[in-house]
């Protein structure tokens, strides 16, 4: 029997640069509740952020900011070294900024805050850095929830601080201490849709994920990320959608 009832669908958008094009945003927005929208450091740019915030507007999609490393090369996915936390949250506190002011142009409410690739990672793993990350949230932006990752630091961290929302991943496997298993490593991204719909559904009815390992651990699934940068995802996130609601589950925005 289902233990919740509703839930968000998010993915990470608007990470489209120039004439070089990622994932397919805007049949994804046709199925997902909510948008991580790139904000020109990782991935994406201003016309990018502009446009995406106006797709999530004409849809009724909520939007979101998805900062990360200042790492366009590497997609926000190498792990860099944060020699200096003060420089780092100065990057954050500009690509909020900047969405912020982008977001308000267009008369859009900015819905969440939710860190990026690596930069995630490693704040997921390591408390001194996720709360270095939230506090840069909070300066800027101190009532809009962070989107973090369950069962890490990285919740902790925004828990402790403000407003927060709990994120699961359908197509990610995870380690036993909540973080994600690398993307370096064989079966860490799951492919099949219909495995990733199943696991979803299994998340929110047991309020657990088992681990690679097969161990498992509790969580509060408020968002459920589909990452839109691969060739399957337009079709992962409707069949997980379709999945949620044949089993009673409403996907809606959080708070919406």
């Amino acid at each position: 029997m289902n233990t919740q009832h509703t839930i968000d669908l998010n993915a990470d958008l608007g990470e489209s640069f120039g004439p070089w094009q990622m994932g397919d945003d805007e049949a994804m927005l046709d199925i997902v509740s909510s948008a991580n929208i790139a904000c020109g450091f990782h991935a994406g740019g201003p016309a990018e952020m502009v446009a995406t915030i106006r797709l999530c507007r004409s849809r009724g999609v909520a939007a979101g900011a998805h900062p990360g490393f200042d790492d366009l090369r590497g997609f926000g996915r190498r792990r860099l070294p944060v020699a200096d936390p003060s420089a780092l949250q100065a990057d954050l506190v500009y690509q909020v900024g900047a969405f912020l002011g982008v977001a308000g142009s267009e008369g859009v409410p900015v819905s969440h805050i939710k860190l990026h690739g690596a930069l995630s990672n490693m704040a997921c793993e390591d408390e001194t850095l996720a709360r270095t990350c939230v506090a840069a949230f909070r300066m800027v932006a101190p009532d809009i929830p962070v989107l973090a990752q369950a069962a890490t630091s990285l919740e902790r961290a925004a828990e402790d601080t403000g407003p927060l929302i709990r994120e699961v991943f359908a197509d990610r496997e995870y380690n036993p201490d909540g973080t994600l298993v690398s993307r370096n490593l064989d079966g860490a991204v799951i492919h099949d849709a219909g495995r990733a719909a199943e696991r979803v559904l299994k998340m929110l009815e047991e309020q657990a994920i088992t681990a690679i390992d097969g161990s498992v651990f509790s969580v509060k699934p408020e968002s459920v990320c589909v990452h839109g940068d691969n060739p399957a995802a337009v079709r992962m996130a409707g069949q997980i959608r379709s999945t949620l609601e044949r089993s009673g589950i409403t996907v809606k925005a959080h708070g919406a």
